[in-house]
């Protein structure tokens, strides 16, 4: 199925569903890497009638004989790592020989969580819908050239020095300016060492392994936390996350070059979800919203929070076909609209009179704009017992083949429910 090295990103605002086609996709790899983000992410796989819900670990530490690498690119709350790997432990999935940490990936410290929670609240009615894990402060420290290294945690001289500057500093800002309790250096730095002698055994030069497969013509995944409307550069900004979900991430974020990727597979729900604030064009009225969120089970992963829902936004994902060099199309929760009579897809957005085919990077548009709607009608019967695409009706073929047409990639996966059966596979 997977041929050469693959990038899978989301190409809307996150929560596509991600996690089921990264597992489908992880059992023709020998390698999976997740290059960005933290535990601020959530990918959701279904086995059998067993689910698991992944924050940090790739989704192919559940297929045995796959190595799995966490990469530079990604913010590591040690604590988090830890609860995940124990819980995967506990459910009989072999963790020691599989999953490797990069020795350059910044940690998340006990300030970087009171800073995000101090922060968001001092925003008030303007609040960014952060998920109060210390994400954002932690790529804050790094593009600041503060942070702390996940290889300090072995020198507790260098450690211990990076970690006194900190915390002088993060103090005085969480008492000065948003008037709460500071940290104590001491428990920290006891806390992090016994870390340090837990996750010891999976920290490794990641850059340095994965060139090393390439070199033995492994096969390699790399897999996007979030989704492309939520990148720091090319998402709608301010409301996105601290980092690049964009298939261009892959390289900063694992540390290989752009020529060893083969392919980009974007992965697209069958119309499109938002969590938390921001603007979102194509977001329903509360009734059919609320309709959509229960047929969906429209929940964060992370967090357990309602998810904003709208029609298929032509637009954005168009966008994000180009920025991320997308060929290829996985769409997920395909049978969610089968009892929907009629279908709208986003073409355009309206603003002061303007037609905008491309999606603009004026915030002020997109939060205002009117959507232009094609209407499409639905087929109104069951898909989620179908595994071949020649066996779906006529007009769902049609919706398809239109989001194809006008975002300007293939569709070769389609999934229709949440377990790995649940696929069918498209030669395009």
């Amino acid at each position: 199925m997977t041929k050469g090295n693959t990038v899978l990103i989301g190409m809307q605002w996150g929560d596509e569903g991600k996690g089921k086609i990264i597992d489908i996709l992880a059992a023709d790899v020998d390698y999976v890497v997740r290059y960005q983000g933290g535990n601020n992410a959530g990918h959701t796989v279904v086995i059998g009638d067993t689910q698991y819900v992944l924050h940090l670990i790739p989704s192919g530490i559940l297929h045995p004989g796959k190595i799995c690498i966490i990469g530079n690119g990604v913010v590591v709350d040690p604590w988090a790592i830890l609860q995940e790997m124990n819980e995967l432990t506990s459910r009989g999935i072999k963790i020691e020989g599989s999953l490797y940490i990069s020795e350059n990936a910044h940690l998340i410290m006990p300030y970087h969580k009171l800073l995000d929670i101090a922060k968001e609240e001092h925003r008030g009615t303007v609040k960014l819908g952060t998920t109060h894990r210390g994400i954002g402060p932690a790529y804050t420290d790094k593009i600041g050239r503060v942070g702390i290294k996940m290889v300090d945690l072995f020198d507790e001289e260098v450690f211990s020095e990076k970690l006194k500057r900190n915390v002088l500093e993060k103090n005085f800002l969480l008492e000065k300016m948003y008037g709460r309790e500071g940290v104590k250096e001491e428990e920290i730095k006891k806390q992090y060492l016994e870390y340090a002698k837990l996750l010891k055994n999976f920290v490794a030069d990641t850059s340095v392994m994965l060139n090393e497969a390439i070199s033995a013509k492994k096969i390699i995944l790399f897999e996007g936390a979030q989704g492309t409307m939520l990148d720091v550069d090319f998402g709608t900004y301010p409301y996105v996350t601290a980092s690049n979900p964009i298939s261009g991430g892959a390289c900063t974020g694992a540390g290989v070059g752009p020529t060893v990727i083969d392919k980009v597979i974007g992965v697209v729900k069958a119309y499109t979800t938002r969590v938390g604030t921001g603007p979102f064009p194509t977001e329903l009225e509360p009734e059919l919203n609320e309709k959509l969120r229960l047929k969906g089970k429209e929940y964060g992963a992370t967090t357990g929070r309602p998810r904003r829902c709208g029609w298929f936004d032509a637009v954005a994902v168009k966008y994000a076909v180009n920025i991320n060099g997308a060929g290829y199309l996985a769409v997920t929760k395909l049978d969610v609209l089968d009892e929907a009579d009629i279908i709208k897809i986003c073409t355009g957005y309206k603003y002061n009179g303007k037609v905008f085919a491309n999606f603009p990077s004026n915030i002020r548009i997109v939060e205002k704009c009117e959507p232009i709607y094609e209407d499409i009608e639905g087929w109104m019967e069951p898909t989620s017992h179908i595994r071949k695409y020649d066996e779906l009706p006529e007009k769902t073929k049609k919706y398809l083949n239109k989001l194809e047409e006008l975002v300007g990639a293939k569709i070769s996966i389609i999934s229709v429910g949440p377990k790995r059966e649940q696929t069918i596979f498209l030669d395009k």
